[in-house]
C-alpha cells in the first residue's frame, strides 16, 4: 500500500479543496489534480513487514493490487520479481497476486545486530516498461537465548584481598535487538561475593564480583556460584555460567630440609647416572608457594657443578662424570631449595660427598726401544727395549707384574722396582721367523686384578747365512745342432732364502776345458737372468754332449754360491747326404759296371749299391729306389728298399736293350729328405759270351754277398739291442734317483729334467764314424756310444716301454708314434766287401 506520509499529503490536500470559502468546481478539478499527483508519485515504493521464523506461505500482502495492476495483465506484460541475494525468501501468487513467505526467513542471519532489517524487491512489467521497489521489514522476535562465551568461568583471588575488591567478570550477548537483547542478571547466593552490575556511556552493561568480606584459603579453597543473564523479551529467555572463584595462597613460608647437614660415602668406580641423595624438603603452603625446585647454590664451585647434576624437581643429585678417588676424594656443596610464590622463598642445606678408592687404574706400560730391528745372529742377552710399568693405586693395587707372550726367542729381566729389560733368549732365524709381535702384559695385585698389554714389534734382520740353491743339481738340455750363434738353450735359476743384497743373485760359468778349448768359447750366462746362450753352432757329429757348470753366488758379505751341472745334449739334424762307398769293381766317377748274362732269372741280384749318412737316427736311415726310365718303359730290374740290391724282376730276353743304364736314388728319413744318385752300368750278354771266372772267384764273390747280407742282420739285431740296454740303462737311472736321500737341488719325482730346443728325429741306421763326447773335464773320449737320442719340441713324454723291429718295413715306411723317440748309433763298424 501507499506510504503514510503520502497519505497525509492527500488528506492536507483534501482539507483544502473541500473549503467551504472557495468554489466547488475548482477544489474537484485541483483535488483530482493533486490526486493523481500524489498517486503517481507515492506508485514507486511499497513498505510491507513480516515476523522472522514465519513459517512457509505466511502472508506478507497484495502486492498486485496494491501496485495496481490487473491479475489478467501480470502475463503479458512478462511481470517479474527480482531480489538481490534473497530471491527465495519470498514469492508471488501470480493467480491472486499474493506476496508470501516462501522460505525460513532468520533476521540475525540477514542483518545481524542491525536495527533496521529490510527485504528489497523490484517488481519489473513490460508493454510499456515499469519498475515498482517494494520493501519488506523483518521484525525481530525473541528466539536467542543469552549466551555466554565459556560454560565456566574460573576466578583466581589471593587470600590477602581486600573487602570490596571488585574483580571483572564476562557478560552474556544476545543476538536479538531492542528489548530482546536487553540483558539483566543474577547471582547465586554467597555470604563472601555480591553481584556489582553498571551500564557504560556507550550502553553497553560491565559486571563484577565484590568482595564482601575477608576470604580464608584454608577454611574454604573454593566458591562455586551460578550466574544468570535474563533478556527483555516475551516470553524472556536466560542463560548461566558456572563462575569458580579459587583462593590463591600467599607465599609466606619457605622451604626447609630435615637436617642442615647431610654426609654421603660413594665408591669411585660408581656409574654415572647413580644417585647420590634424594633430598626432600617440605612447604606448609600450597600451589606454587609449596612447588619447590632444586638448585646449586650460586657460590658453588665449578667443580662441583662440572661432577654432579641435581635434578629441580625431584631433588636427586646424581653422578655426572667419572669420579676419581687419586684426583679428588670429596666434595662439599650447598643446595638451595626454592618455592614457586611471588616473592619466591628458598631453604639451604650442606652435602659433604666422600670419595671411597677402588682398584680402578690399569697399570700403565711404557716403552723405550734400543732396537727394534735386531740380526740374527745376535748374540743371546742383547738387550731390546727398555720397559717401564707404574700403577696409580696404592698398596696391593699398585704393585704390578709382567709376562711375556709364550713362544718367543725374548725374555723379561727386572733391574729395578718397575723396571724391565726385553733381552734375547734364544737363537733367531730370519728365514723361519722374520718378524715377532711381542704381547708384555702388565697385572696389579687388586681384586679383581687388572692388567694392560702392549705389543713390540721385533724385526729380525738378515745375514747373509744361506747360499743360493737350485731347484736340482743338474739339468738335461737338448739342443738342435747347426744353431744360431748366441741362441738362447736355457736358464737357471737359483733362490736365496736371505733377504736384500743377500738374496741377490748373479750367474756365472765354471771355466773348464772343453777338448783343446776354453767352455767359455761354446756357451755363456747371463750374470743376472741366468740365460744360457751357445755362442756358436754346435755340431752333433764333432760333439754329442757338453757337460759343464753354473755357480750362482748372492751379494752378501762374505758372498756364499753353489753351482749346477748342465748335460747339453745336441741334437742331430739332416745335414748329411747319403754318401756312396766305393764300388767293389771297375765303374769310374762313382758308375758301377756290371755283365750280367741274358739267361739269368727273376730275382737274380746282379749289382749292390754301398752308402752310409754322416747324420743318426732317422737322418741316417737309408732307401733306395730306382729312377724311372725315359718314356715310362718299365725296367726289368728293381732294386731292394732298404738293402739296396738291384736284382732282375723277370727273366731277360732278346728285346731288353744290351746296355742298362740304372739311376739308383739314394734317401734318408730327414725332413727334407737329402739323396745321393748313383749310376749302375749293366752289360747284358748272352751265356756263351759271359766271362769266366774260376770257381774260386765266384765262390768267394758269393761269400761276400752273404757275409754283407749277415752284417745288414746283424747290424738291425745290434741296433735294437743296444736299444733296449739303453731304455733298461733309463730305468735303473731313474730309479736310482728317485730312491735315493732327498738333497737340495734334487727334483721331487726323482726324474732328471729333460729340456729340447727343437723337434729332431728318427731311428738310426749304423755308419762307420767316431764320436767326441765332451764334459768339460779330460781329454776327448772315443767310445762306443749307444745314446744318440731324438726329441720333439719340449714338454715331452717319455715311453721306454715300447720297442719296434727295425726289420718291419712296414714300420719303415711311416713315422713312429711315440713322441719320444730313441737313436742308436753302433760306432768302429766297418762295411767292407766288393
Amino acid at each position: 500500500m501507499p506510504g503514510e506520509g503520502t497519505l497525509m499529503e492527500i488528506k492536507q490536500v483534501f482539507d483544502m479543496v473541500i473549503n467551504p470559502e472557495r468554489r466547488l468546481g475548482s477544489r474537484c478539478l485541483l483535488l483530482s489534480l493533486l490526486i493523481l499527483e500524489v498517486w503517481e508519485a507515492g506508485s514507486g515504493q511499497v513498505h510491507y513487514s513480516v515476523p522472522e521464523e514465519a513459517k512457509h506461505g505466511t502472508f506478507v500482502g497484495r502486492i498486485v493490487q496494491d501496485l495496481g495492476l490487473e491479475l489478467a495483465e501480470l502475463v503479458p506484460r512478462l511481470f517479474r520479481v527480482a531480489s538481490k541475494g534473497h530471491g527465495d525468501l519470498l514469492e508471488i501468487n501470480l493467480q491472486n497476486g499474493i506476496l508470501f513467505v516462501n522460505s525460513r526467513i532468520d533476521r540475525e542471519y540477514l542483518c545481524g545486530r542491525s536495527l533496521e532489517c529490510s527485504i528489497h524487491l523490484e517488481v519489473i512489467v513490460e508493454r510499456p516498461l515499469k519498475i515498482f521497489h517494494v520493501e519488506v521489514e523483518v521484525k525481530d522476535i525473541n528466539d536467542n537465548p543469552p549466551v555466554f562465551l565459556v560454560k565456566e568461568q574460573r576466578v583466581l583471588i589471593y587470600e590477602s584481598r581486600l573487602p570490596d575488591s571488585l574483580f571483572p567478570l564476562e557478560g552474556a550477548t544476545d543476538e536479538d535487538v531492542g528489548s530482546n537483547s536487553i540483558l539483566t542478571y543474577e547471582l547465586s547466593s554467597s555470604e563472601y561475593f555480591v553481584l556489582d552490575v553498571k551500564t557504560n556511556s556507550d550502553g553497553s552493561t560491565q559486571i563484577g564480583l565484590v568482595l564482601r568480606k575477608p576470604l580464608d584459603r584454608e577454611e574454604i579453597p573454593e566458591h562455586n556460584l551460578v550466574l544468570t543473564a535474563i533478556d527483555g523479551g516475551k516470553p524472556e529467555l536466560t542463560g548461566t555460567v558456572q563462575l569458580l572463584v579459587t583462593v590463591l595462597d600467599v607465599n609466606d613460608n619457605a622451604p626447609s630440609f630435615e637436617q642442615p647437614e647431610y654426609e654421603v660415602r660413594i665408591f669411585e668406580d660408581s656409574d654415572n647416572g647413580t644417585v647420590v641423595i634424594r633430598l626432600n624438603a617440605s612447604d606448609p603452603d600450597e600451589g606454587d608457594n609449596r612447588e619447590i625446585f632444586y638448585s646449586f647454590n650460586s657460590l658453588a664451585p665449578p667443580m662441583v657443578i662440572d661432577q654432579f647434576s641435581i635434578d629441580t624437581n625431584s631433588g636427586e643429585i646424581t653422578i655426572r662424570k667419572n669420579l676419581d678417588f687419586e684426583k679428588v676424594n670429596s666434595y662439599k656443596m650447598r643446595i638451595d631449595a626454592t618455592d614457586r610464590g611471588h616473592p619466591p622463598m628458598a631453604g639451604h642445606c650442606t652435602i659433604l660427598v666422600k670419595v671411597l678408592d677402588v682398584n680402578d687404574n690399569v697399570p700403565q706400560i711404557s716403552l723405550t726401544s734400543l732396537s727394534l730391528s735386531v740380526r740374527e745372529d745376535a748374540p743371546l742377552g742383547t738387550v731390546i727395549a727398555l720397559i717401564t710399568v707404574s700403577d696409580l693405586d696404592s698398596g696391593a693395587n699398585g704393585r704390578v707384574f709382567c709376562s711375556l707372550t709364550p713362544h718367543v726367542p725374548f725374555k723379561l729381566v727386572s733391574t729395578f722396582k718397575n723396571y724391565y729389560s726385553l733381552v734375547l733368549d734364544s737363537a733367531l732365524d730370519r728365514e723361519s721367523v722374520s718378524d715377532y709381535a711381542v704381547v708384555v702384559t702388565a697385572r696389579d695385585g687388586g681384586s679383581p686384578s687388572l692388567s694392560a698389554a702392549a705389543s713390540v714389534s721385533v724385526e729380525v734382520a738378515d745375514v747373509n747365512d744361506n747360499a743360493p740353491a737350485f731347484a736340482q743339481p743338474e739339468y738335461t738340455v737338448f739342443v738342435k745342432e747347426n744353431n744360431a750363434p748366441g741362441c738362447h738353450i736355457f736358464t737357471v735359476s737359483a733362490r736365496d732364502a736371505d733377504a736384500q743384497e743377500n738374496a741377490l743373485v748373479s750367474y756365472s760359468l765354471v771355466e773348464r776345458r772343453v777338448g783343446e778349448r776354453a767352455l767359455s768359447s761354446y756357451v755363456s750366462v747371463h750374470a743376472e737372468s741366468g740365460r744360457v746362450y751357445a755362442l756358436q753352432p754346435l755340431d752333433h757329429e764333432e760333439l754329442e754332449l757338453l757337460q759343464f757348470q753354473v755357480s750362482a753366488r748372492d751379494a752378501g758379505v762374505p758372498p756364499l754360491g753353489s753351482n749346477v751341472t748342465l748335460q747339453v745334449f745336441v741334437l742331430d739334424e739332416n745335414d748329411h747326404a747319403p754318401a756312396l762307398l766305393p764300388p767293389g769293381a771297375g765303374g769310374v766317377g762313382g758308375a758301377t759296371s756290371q755283365l750280367v748274362s741274358r739267361s739269368v732269372g727273376a730275382g737274380h741280384v746282379v749289382a749292390k749299391v754301398r752308402a752310409v749318412d754322416a747324420d743318426s737316427g732317422y737322418n741316417a736311415w737309408l732307401s733306395y729306389e730306382l729312377q724311372p726310365a725315359a718314356g715310362g718303359a718299365r725296367s726289368p730290374f728293381r732294386v731292394g728298399l732298404y738293402t739296396g740290391e738291384i736284382s732282375t724282376t723277370r727273366a731277360l730276353d732278346e728285346a731288353d736293350a744290351p746296355r742298362q743304364r740304372l739311376l739308383v736314388l739314394v734317401k734318408d728319413h730327414g725332413e727334407p729328405a737329402l739323396v745321393s744318385t748313383a749310376t749302375v752300368l749293366l752289360s747284358l750278354v748272352d751265356s756263351g759270351q759271359a766271362p769266366k771266372t774260376p770257381s774260386r772267384v765266384s765262390v768267394g764273390a758269393a761269400s761276400v754277398d752273404t757275409a754283407l747280407v749277415d752284417v745288414n742282420v746283424y747290424l738291425i739285431i745290434a741296433i735294437c739291442a743296444v736299444s733296449s740296454l739303453l731304455v733298461l740303462t733309463l730305468l735303473l737311472y731313474t730309479a736310482l734317483r728317485c730312491s735315493a736321500p732327498p738333497t737340495q737341488g734334487v727334483c721331487g719325482p726323482g726324474k732328471p729334467t729333460l729340456v729340447c730346443s727343437s723337434a729332431v728325429g728318427s731311428w738310426s741306421s749304423s755308419q762307420q764314424r767316431r764320436q767326441r763326447v765332451c764334459s768339460g773335464e779330460g781329454p776327448p773320449k772315443a767310445d762306443l756310444m749307444a745314446f744318440s737320442p731324438s726329441l720333439p719340441p719340449c714338454p715331452v713324454v717319455v715311453d721306454l716301454d715300447k720297442h719296434h723291429d727295425l726289420n718291419d718295413d712296414h714300420y719303415a715306411k711311416t713315422k713312429l708314434s711315440h713322441p719320444f723317440h730313441i737313436g742308436t748309433t753302433l760306432h768302429a763298424v766297418t762295411l767292407s766287401g766288393s
